[in-house]
């Protein structure tokens, strides 16, 4: 079926306006480049509902169909006024204000108002995204060429950008405000020696976990001949001895559990929610044996030993402290070491 011819809008009569100082009729009439300029959005519809004539942002939105001659109503889905099936109806409700949007293709709503053309005509309708223009412009590659020189859209958006590129800048900046900050709390909490955690992070997760209750094994660890090492083959050769120890304290326990250096030879196992005195005295036999393996360094082998001593937080119930639980690890210590070191002993209250 063929459509009906379709009107020129440079046909249609122009407008009138009265000059009530000589009470002349006066024509008044603009070129299309013109209203193309003042309102790259517009519609002119006929009465009968086809449309007469888009202005060239509207047609970028629909490259794909021919605007002019389409019918309205089926083309668009009017959604204010609401129940309007004729030009008039729109010219008639609510001052002419309309918002409608397409049925199908580009999403964006529009927003915008309907006046009548001279003679009966029909209507122009002039529109805007409104609140849909940031994703018109994203969806679409629109530019301010696209929008009316008046259209404050355009300095809203630089606006959006700004305030997008300051948002960007102020994310990247707190990322690494963050990253160092993080990064100063891991030094803080790490000994520069061993890459272990150190006596104030050892502080730190003995506090949370008895604040929250959590179960708990600790063992105290001290260096037997660690001094030999040092006064035979200097203070080099223990940081060597130092730094082997710590990897296998640190091999032999889970990533859950804290290894820390509280100074010189001394080390301190927590093992979250493990109190099992046979299991952590099977590890603890287990990190003796490790350490005891020699150390080579330059032509001579370190050796030397350890001796544990094994509390939980079991032992004392109802008064554990982190004070409590660190004297009674190293009287355990001592006890090891008074039965000849390189073993380990677990603390208890009726031994003490």
């Amino acid at each position: 079926m063929n459509k009906p011819a379709v009107p020129h809008l440079e046909r249609l009569p122009c407008w009138k306006e009265t000059c009530g100082k000589h009470g002349c009729m006066a024509g008044l009439s603009i070129r299309l480049d013109s209203l193309d300029l003042m309102m790259p959005m517009h519609l002119a519809v006929s009465q009968d509902g086809r449309i007469l004539r888009t202005g060239p942002t509207l047609r970028k939105l629909r490259p794909d169909i021919g605007l002019q001659g389409a019918a309205l109503f089926d083309l668009f889905d009017i959604r204010r006024p609401r129940d309007c099936c004729t030009v008039g109806d729109l010219l008639a409700s609510d001052g002419g204000r309309v918002s409608l949007s397409f049925r199908e293709g580009s999403k964006e709503s529009f927003k915008g108002l309907i006046v009548p053309l001279p003679c009966e005509a029909g209507g122009l309708l002039n529109l805007s995204f409104g609140f849909s223009v940031i994703d018109a412009v994203r969806n679409h590659d629109l530019t301010a060429g696209d929008f009316a020189s008046t259209d404050l859209a355009v300095e809203m958006l630089y606006l959006v950008e700004a305030k997008s590129a300051a948002l960007h800048e102020s994310r990247k900046l707190n990322l690494r405000l963050q990253g160092a900050k993080v990064a100063a709390e891991e030094q803080a909490f790490t000994d520069t020696l061993t890459g272990l955690k150190n006596r104030r992070a050892l502080d730190h997760v003995l506090k949370r976990l008895i604040d929250d209750c959590v179960p708990f094994g600790m063992m105290h660890v001290d260096l037997d001949f660690f001094k030999q090492v040092n006064d035979t083959y200097g203070h080099a050769a223990g940081d060597e001895v130092l730094q082997v120890a710590a990897q296998a304290l640190a091999v032999e326990t889970r990533d859950t559990d804290t290894v820390a250096r509280l100074g010189g030879d001394e080390f301190v196992i927590i093992f979250k929610r493990l109190t099992d005195a046979e299991v952590l005295t099977k590890l603890a036999k287990r990190l003796i044996a490790r350490i005891e393996q020699p150390v080579p360094y330059h032509d001579d082998l370190c050796c030397i030993s350890a001796s544990v001593g094994i509390t939980t937080s079991l032992i004392r119930p109802g008064a554990v402290s982190a004070d409590t639980m660190l004297k009674d690890a190293d009287v355990a210590l001592y006890r090891s070491k008074a039965a000849g070191r390189g073993r380990c002993t677990v603390f208890s209250i009726v031994k003490e």
